[in-house]
């Protein structure tokens, strides 16, 4: 019944289905088919910040600098426009746009603080904005958080030894709080950490790339997608849709200490999600 049911909605999910009704005998022709059924998944649920980041390397590539339109309000209406055709076509869900305009409006709150602090800054001109922030930055925490409500629901995701939501929830906040409070206050990050070590470290996610049920560590998925994340900043920068205050002379890859606060960022993102899509418990087999 549920295959029936993806098979009768979207275009995506109908090629999902059919997919994953594939049988294959075991051995290596297996093992390379659930891995490219896994790439195809991956790659389908970062479609919103695939496109974004197309959008930013295209346009500082190829945006004319005559245009009457500022490249970054081009990239504001750009990023609205596939957020409402990704609506309309119902690759996402009604759900997973309240993620993603969550996140937009908790990242456009950092980014106001942030760029008034000199922690970054956008170099060109534009319209669309609130005071130094360009509205389409916010559409870059959207499409972080539109990555996991969406790999959340393809993969079907259950956990092993979850922590409580109340103390998830809780590490969140202070760790969004940190991301403020570090200009005048000692930094927590290490005890953040600590804390999501001593809240994920037993924490396993399972998740179905084609037949088969695997496992990994929590904390290693956050690692892996924050390395990801760390990779499209390199992008972002080097199209110059925002700049740090080292490479005012030059551009040069972000510092690798930037994954931490990405990492972090995940946990936040993580958690927001799971509100939304509620956890499911896998009971540990021993």
């Amino acid at each position: 019944m549920a295959l029936r049911a993806l098979i009768e909605t979207t275009r995506f999910a109908r090629v999902r289905a059919h997919l994953e009704l594939v049988r294959i005998a075991s051995g290596p022709r297996a093992w390379a088919y659930e891995f490219a059924l896994f790439g195809f998944k991956q790659g389908w649920a970062c479609l919103f910040g695939g496109l974004m980041l197309a959008l930013l390397l295209g346009t500082h590539l190829f945006y004319p600098t005559s245009a009457p339109l500022h490249r970054y309000d081009f990239l504001t209406l750009a990023a609205l426009a596939i957020q409402l055709a990704m609506l309309a076509l119902r690759l996402e869900s009604p759900r997973e746009a309240v993620v993603i305009c969550a996140f937009h409006l908790i990242g456009t709150i950092m980014e106001l603080f942030k760029t008034h602090a000199g922690s970054w800054l956008y170099p060109e001109a534009s319209l669309l904005h609130i005071g130094s922030v360009p509205l389409f930055s916010g559409f870059m925490y959207a499409a972080v958080g539109s990555y996991i409500a969406r790999i959340w629901r393809i993969f079907g995701f259950a956990f092993t030894r979850y922590p409580p939501i109340w103390a998830t929830v809780a590490l969140a906040i202070a760790i969004y709080v940190n991301f403020f409070a570090h200009h005048w206050l000692p930094d927590i990050r290490l005890a953040l950490f600590a804390a999501a070590l001593l809240l994920f470290g037993r924490t396993w996610i399972c998740f179905t790339p084609w037949q088969a049920e695997r496992r990994m560590p929590l904390l290693v998925g956050f690692l892996l997608v924050a390395l990801f994340i760390w990779f499209a900043e390199n992008i972002g920068t080097f199209a110059n849709a925002w700049t740090y205050p080292d490479q005012a002379r030059g551009w040069h890859m972000v510092s690798v200490a930037k994954l931490g606060s990405w990492y972090l960022l995940m946990i936040i993102s993580f958690v927001l999600v799971s509100l939304i899509h509620g956890i499911t418990r896998r009971v540990q087999i021993r």
